[in-house]
């Protein structure tokens, strides 16, 4: 089950992405438990914009 509540404005998947790449290099590729789970939730918030469609840029 999702974290994000339904009500919740989705944000654009390259604003999600951008905070993964930036967890990654944070922890060097090396997650503690803590950025595992926060991971897991950026990853599942991520899917769920994409599944929502961002307007692609031209």
């Amino acid at each position: 089950m999702s974290s994000i509540p339904v009500t919740a404005r989705v944000r654009p998947p390259s604003v999600i992405n951008e905070q993964i790449r930036a967890l990654m290099l944070r922890s060097a590729g090396r997650l503690t438990a803590a950025q595992r789970a926060e991971y897991e939730a950026l990853v599942e918030e991520w899917a769920t914009a994409v599944n929502t469609g961002e307007p692609k840029a031209a």
